[in-house]
């Protein structure tokens, strides 16, 4: 059994616990906070993999502070529904839930509801537009993928819905993403809900207005909700993607924070979005900070031969993924910086992971 301290990198454990059968024990989670032991979305997504999962077992402690997690077999399947609650976006859900959905014994069918847009997680959009065309590559799928967006839903009562269909594999293919490429062009949603339609479109002058001066080929689809699937909270915001001439995909997005004194005009939130796709842009590498350590994980998960993978300055979350991808599956990875770029190239000889959900069936 492997144990561990604190509530960090909690998805991932989970996560790595499942795929690759070993046990954990988490002590010391928040124990001297004001509300000590698990939050509210931790419980949410224990609740989530007890739902895709047969035959795991989850002991928690009477204050919440220690957690025992026995994996079971990934069965996914269809109609499987879930309700995220308020406290973090759905994006915090997707990520895991489509890792474990490439293990599982049958195609997933799911239905998440909850906040799709704002907050400190991944919204829907970049999750449609980046995470699955990422994992249609590097999976070695064709079809089966899909990311339906019922109803959007902001901060703070939520009301989205999403749709996720995932297919499963017998076994990674190798990984080899060294090429970064050119941005060649932008691509972008700008999402508005209970709010004035044209605040999409000042979304789309805000971003455009920064990014024209460097490129032409720049176009922002409006995405403007009303009635049921605008959710319960008024909310905007702005996913981009710029796509490179090797078909690598960066992304950056921003959402207005209503409600707060210091609110800022939907002008000023196109721009930003646009501020941090270039921030992406610079830091290299053929994926951005948001999915370094799913790249890293596939390439983990790959086939017993060289997968390998460049990526610009990794993220405290990316160097987490290092030290768990060591400790779950024994790979470790071998660093090449290269100073010209300021790029990483990162290596590894895959764990050779294999659906044994799949087999069983």
């Amino acid at each position: 059994m492997l144990r561990f301290q604190g509530a960090e990198h909690f998805r991932q454990r989970l996560v790595f616990s499942t795929l690759s059968g070993r046990p954990i024990r988490i002590d010391g989670i928040r124990p001297h906070a004001e509300s000590p032991g698990l939050q509210e979305h931790e419980a949410s997504l224990l609740r989530l993999i007890e739902k895709v999962t047969n035959g795991c077992i989850i002991e928690i402690n009477e204050t919440g502070t220690s957690l025992r997690y026995k994996p079971g077999f990934i069965h996914g399947g269809p109609g499987i529904e879930h309700d995220c609650g308020t406290s973090r976006g759905v994006g915090y859900y997707l990520e895991p839930l489509a890792l474990l959905a490439l293990f599982g014994r049958r195609p997933l069918s799911a239905s998440l509801r909850g906040v799709t847009n704002g907050g400190p997680d991944p919204g829907v959009d970049v999750f449609r537009a980046v995470t699955l065309p990422l994992l249609r590559q590097l999976a070695g799928l064709e079809d089966g993928l899909e990311l339906r967006i019922e109803a959007r839903g902001a901060p703070p009562l939520g009301g989205g819905e999403v749709r996720l269909r995932l297919p499963c594999v017998k076994a990674l293919p190798p990984v080899a993403l060294t090429d970064e490429g050119m941005v060649r062009r932008v691509r972008g949603v700008a999402h508005s809900m209970r709010v004035s339609p044209q605040a999409a479109n000042r979304l789309v002058d805000g971003a455009r207005g920064v990014m024209n001066k460097l490129l032409a080929d720049v176009f922002i689809f409006t995405d403007h909700m009303s009635g049921r699937a605008s959710g319960l909270s008024p909310g905007y915001g702005v996913a981009l993607v710029a796509e490179t001439t090797s078909g690598r995909m960066l992304c950056a997005e921003a959402c207005a924070e209503l409600g707060k004194a210091s609110q800022s005009t939907a002008e000023d939130v196109g721009r930003a979005a646009a501020a941090a796709l270039l921030e992406e842009v610079s830091r290299g590498g053929v994926a951005d900070s948001m999915h370094q350590a799913l790249v890293l994980t596939l390439c983990a998960l790959g086939p017993e031969e060289i997968n390998e993978v460049r990526l610009g300055p990794l993220t405290p979350y990316a160097v987490g993924t290092l030290r768990h991808l060591r400790d779950f599956f024994n790979v470790q990875f071998s660093i090449r910086p290269e100073e010209e770029t300021r790029t990483i190239f990162l290596s590894c000889v895959g764990a050779g992971v294999k659906n044994l959900s799949k087999k069983i069936a």
